[in-house]
């Protein structure tokens, strides 16, 4: 790549590890930060660069994504002490890319410019896979300015990178959209398969029969191979969706919209935390069903 500009990620999970990973495979000088030690040793393993604090990362970065949890992690970097907002240089440019409500990116754009710092809302898609592949899907929107700024830094971590709109928000609104459907399909997969296993059916024949059949859906195929192999190790949690969709569930209250499936989804996820599998895999769901109606599943082999 010809791009000389410098990628700073904050959050190397398992999606901020495989967008560094993929940025720097892509000729990207990437610079990396994460609370966990071990995050960042394969991190640093792995070739990459680590910065010492934020303030450091700022220093050496033109542009910044963060792929944090939430919302207060977000603000917590940009605004807390030695946040990026008072040490990043000017014409610098902040990709956000957690799941968050989308009043609060608007607003996160506007303290940021007043210290001539860009900022694009753009939160991802696609899990770890695709993130280590430099495939995942980037939902975007920011100012004209923004992208420019940005130069070539999107497109070495993403496969595909929508533009949606010059204002901070739209990004976040079409990601909440896709976790709407990613959270109800993935309830949904659980709640059939428990039905056909209670049924009587064998789980890895109704799994392959229903891939190949209308009924199938990304989710279903991607996470029912946790169900049959016993395995609820969290590429993405329970608890990410009772956050997830509680965001969907308040935007839509704002907008006095309904969401009964949405909400149907929800307690489902709310049931199986509280059923002490919050930080399992999200395809855990399918253990609030076992459990409501005796039934034995698959168990992880040794």
């Amino acid at each position: 790549m010809n791009d000389a500009k410098v990628l700073g990620v904050v959050g190397l999970g398992s999606m901020g590890y495989g967008a560094a990973v993929s940025a720097m495979k892509r000729g990207v000088s990437t610079v990396g930060l994460d609370s966990s030690a071990a995050a960042r040793e394969r991190f640093a393993a792995a070739g990459g660069q680590l910065a010492a604090s934020l303030a450091d990362l700022a220093a050496r970065c033109d542009v910044v994504q963060l792929l944090v949890v939430n919302a207060m992690q977000t603000e917590a970097v940009l605004f807390g002490e030695q946040g990026l907002a008072a040490t990043l240089r000017r014409g610098a440019v902040v990709i956000a890319s957690a799941t968050v409500d989308p009043t609060l990116p608007p607003q996160w754009e506007a303290k940021l410019a007043e210290r001539g710092i860009h900022f694009i809302d753009g939160p991802v898609s696609g899990g770890a896979k695709k993130a280590a592949e430099g495939q995942m899907t980037v939902m975007a929107s920011g100012t004209p300015e923004a992208f420019a700024a940005a130069g070539a830094v999107l497109d070495a971590i993403a496969g595909k990178v929508y533009k949606l709109g010059d204002k901070a928000g739209i990004g976040s609104t079409v990601k909440m959209v896709n976790q709407h459907l990613a959270g109800v399909h993935i309830a949904a997969a659980c709640e059939a398969m428990a039905l056909g296993m209670r049924a009587g059916a064998d789980p890895a024949s109704l799994y392959e029969v229903i891939c190949n059949s209308a009924g199938m859906s990304w989710m279903f195929q991607n996470r029912v191979p946790h169900i049959l192999e016993g395995d609820y190790t969290p590429l993405s949690s329970v608890n990410i969706f009772v956050k997830d969709l509680g965001i969907v569930l308040d935007a839509a209250r704002k907008l006095a919209f309904p969401l009964p499936l949405a909400a149907a989804a929800h307690q489902l996820y709310l049931a199986t935390a509280a059923a002490g599998h919050g930080n399992e895999d999200d395809a855990a769901v399918v253990k609030f069903y076992a459990a409501l109606a005796g039934l034995e599943l698959p168990q992880k082999k040794a």
